[in-house]
């Protein structure tokens, strides 16, 4: 039977999900203890984002660039995208063509880029290695499909600030909408080790254009060396999604998404389809309990929201044909890939040994320093 925390709306399809004698789950507890301290929503967020910006702008006088931000043409990166032009940067804006590019993401972008006058460079991915990784990641049948997108994404961040010296990454990350999130549902995006171990097992053919972060590179040569930080803007402000939308909308024209990441065709169909029936993850519960959390919704909103169903059955049918004939599989193959027995993530070689190994010596070194030290980027 399903349980229910009491106070957001996650449940029991965490399968680490704890409550408390009243109901209440874990999640929360770790908001009211962890997070809620790291969000600044007062005007002491205010003060401390300057002080950031400031010194995000004295490290990259007399360079092209002063930072560097990821512009998918959702919501949050779009608006991340106009209160950097408010803050006076000077960003080099990077998009990632997985090829799975909604028009409306397309023409969203492209607004964004002609009202902030900021310089574009899209990467166009090899989508012959894109789909063999996609395919790869399918067969596997592990929960996060995402992750051949999402690691192409923050290695091509990184990648180009490198190659254009810029320290600064400004990601549209946000606690307000993404603080719950079970570590039980998938592994790190980040881990090439184990997105190399899922395609040598199930990929026909070797990459050549497709490039990972090592997990030296993630921990050490990135924050270290070349002393690469990643800054979320919006934990420093009173972030509120809709609000946020509107003002898009009013400023720039935006035009919204009937889904939540609907900016992408794979990802709206993985997260509204595939997750919900293979794996029984409704990733609308992550997002209504982080936004519950942080004072932008209601129990009982978001208890009506979920109720909704995630597709129309005419506009689901379309998407599975159109990505079938995408991916050159037959509709049959595509059942078969959603019927084939389930795997976690840690059934293939990973970077989790590794992980804990270095969270031991930060906590080690830690402790001879006496004070906190970051050791990812």
């Amino acid at each position: 039977m399903v349980k229910v925390c009491s106070r957001c709306v996650m449940d029991t399809s965490d399968a680490e999900i704890v409550f408390d004698d009243a109901g209440v789950c874990n999640h929360c507890h770790k908001f009211d203890n962890v997070q809620s301290k790291q969000l600044f929503t007062d005007a002491s967020g205010e003060q401390r984002l300057q002080k950031i910006v400031d010194q995000i702008k004295k490290e990259g006088a007399g360079k092209e660039y002063d930072c560097i931000i990821g512009l998918s043409g959702g919501v949050d990166s779009s608006y991340l995208a106009l209160k950097v032009k408010d803050f006076g940067l000077r960003p080099l804006v990077v998009h990632v063509d997985a090829g799975w590019n909604s028009e409306l993401a397309v023409s969203n972008i492209e607004k964004i880029i002609k009202y902030c006058g900021y310089d574009l460079h899209t990467h166009v991915m090899n989508w012959e290695e894109v789909r063999e990784l996609q395919l790869s990641y399918m067969k596997a049948a592990v929960a996060n499909q995402d992750v051949p997108q999402d690691h192409a994404y923050f290695s091509s961040m990184y990648r180009f600030a490198v190659q254009n010296n810029i320290k600064y990454i400004l990601s549209g990350g946000n606690l307000a909408t993404e603080a719950v999130f079970p570590d039980s549902w998938h592994g790190s995006a980040m881990d090439a080790i184990n997105l190399k171990a899922i395609h040598k097992k199930y990929g026909e053919r070797p990459l050549q254009d497709y490039k990972t972060i090592s997990f030296l590179e993630y921990y050490f040569w990135y924050p270290f060396v070349k002393g690469m930080r990643t800054v979320r803007p919006l934990n420093y402000m009173n972030y509120d999604k809709s609000k946020a939308e509107l003002y898009l909308q009013e400023t720039i024209g935006y035009r919204s998404y009937a889904h939540k990441h609907g900016e992408s065709i794979f990802t709206k169909l993985f997260q509204n389809y595939y997750l919900p029936k293979k794996f029984g993850y409704d990733k609308r519960k992550l997002h209504y309990s982080s936004m519950i959390l942080s004072g932008q919704l209601t129990r009982e909103e978001a208890l009506a929201r979920l109720a909704q169903p995630l597709y129309d059955l005419d506009e689901l049918q379309y998407d599975i044909e159109y990505f079938c004939k995408k991916m050159r599989i037959s509709t049959s193959e595509f059942e078969a890939l959603m019927s084939a027995p389930i795997h976690d993530y840690s059934d293939f070689n990973n970077w989790d040994s590794r992980k804990n190994c270095m969270k031991k010596l930060q906590n080690m070194v830690q402790r001879i320093l006496g004070r906190r030290i970051n050791v990812y980027s």
